[in-house]
């Protein structure tokens, strides 16, 4: 079976909610992103074979198939056909596994894996809302009400209070975590960590259109932010100690990675980043949710014979931050090594594109580092878990 390497990897630097990318229909945001990936493999666009695309919120702009609209936006042929994938915040890091999939199947020898979201155009929850309020009915079928009668909706508010109690975590030392994620985020920045994955894309606002202004840092870092601006952030609820300060910001944003087999590197012309070295997915408890990336990582460490201590760098999505916390405390990690430079809490969480956010951060973080193994894994809506570990080459 032939192997699977990344080749490219780039994103859009994230965008609050009504903020720098919020006049971008999230369709020629994508296609910003496969131009880009075009750009730096330098690849003929004609060799493109497929695009898979994680987005959340399929309905409005980004329904009717967003891949393959992003496709049409851009500099892709018509004959490049494109797929959707919807498996909740990990949507984009499964089109990275899908897209591995067919090249090392040898189905096929070059794959863009991406992610969109539009959180500003595409309201968080407007699948399950919208149509709800149109009269066609909720996820929540009578199989599923049978089998969790106490549970009323799957929640990820929830689930993050839950896995706060769960595991001993006080509102401190969420907040603290917070800020971590910030200060990290700013380094990052300041020092120029994120310049070769931001696709610098035109500032374009819901009131004032395009600007002509290029938007290459991530809108949601607090660089004035302090210790004591975080906890002072009520929680979402009485008595909890989840709060917007200690979750991931509503983010408007695309990434997106090119993956090729040992053909697609001879047609390309190119060296690679990376090499995939495993992938897998896990379902656990859809009640308290986001606890799936603790035993999803034990699993695949334990699949490839790797220890928690081989791996370099981590990138756990900071959906809440009592979900890294937990991980971290479950599999022992080294702190100094998971998500370097600052994650979702600071640089917003585009749901179905932060798999393939967080990918390009970690090809290019390990790169910058000189490390060998990089794990990535995220929490996911209905109790799930990606996890994907690569190798830089």
């Amino acid at each position: 079976m032939s192997e699977a390497y990344i080749v490219a990897a780039a994103r859009t630097a994230g965008g609050r909610r009504n903020g720098r990318l919020s006049g971008w229909h999230p369709v020629d945001l994508a296609a910003q992103v496969l131009n880009a990936l075009l750009d730096r493999a330098q690849a003929d666009p004609a060799l493109v074979e497929d695009v898979i695309m994680g987005c959340v919120s399929q309905i409005g702009e980004q329904a009717a198939n967003v891949a393959r609209n992003a496709v049409l936006a851009s500099r892709l042929p018509q004959s490049v056909p494109g797929t959707s994938v919807d498996r909740q915040c990990g949507s984009s890091q499964q089109a990275i596994h899908f897209a591995a999939q067919a090249v090392m199947s040898g189905a096929m020898d070059v794959v863009i894996a991406a992610g969109v979201e539009s959180m500003t155009r595409v309201p968080m929850g407007s699948p399950i809302a919208l149509p709800h309020k149109a009269g066609m009915g909720h996820y929540m079928s009578p199989e599923i009400r049978s089998r969790y009668p106490d549970v009323p909706e799957f929640s990820q508010f929830m689930g993050a209070e839950m896995m706060a109690k769960k595991y001993g975590l006080t509102k401190d030392e969420l907040d603290a975590y917070a800020l971590q994620s910030h200060q990290r985020a700013i380094e990052a920045t300041k020092s120029g960590r994120f310049k070769d994955e931001i696709v610098p894309v035109e500032v374009r606002t819901l009131e004032g259109g395009a600007s002509g202004e290029m938007h290459t840092v991530d809108e949601g870092i607090r660089f004035d932010t302090s210790l004591e601006a975080i906890q002072s952030v009520k929680t979402l609820q009485e008595g909890g100690v989840i709060s917007a300060a200690n979750a991931s910001q509503i983010c408007d944003g695309s990434a997106g990675v090119m993956i090729v087999n040992e053909r697609g590197l001879k047609k390309l012309g190119v060296e690679p980043l990376a090499r995939i070295h495993h992938m897998s997915v896990i379902g656990h408890d859809p009640v308290i949710m986001l606890e799936a990336p603790l035993p999803a990582t034990k699993a695949a460490l334990k699949k490839v014979g790797l220890s928690i201590n081989d791996i370099d760098l981590f990138e756990v999505n900071e959906a809440f931050a009592s979900v890294t916390m937990a991980w971290l405390k479950d599999t022992g990690a080294d702190p100094q090594r998971l998500n370097v430079n600052g994650g979702a809490i600071a640089l917003g969480h585009p749901l179905g594109a932060s798999g393939a956010k967080l990918m390009t951060t970690l090809v290019h973080a390990l790169r910058q580092r000189g490390g060998r193994y990089g794990l990535q894994t995220m929490c996911e809506g209905g109790g799930m878990a990606n996890v994907t570990i690569i190798e830089r080459l």
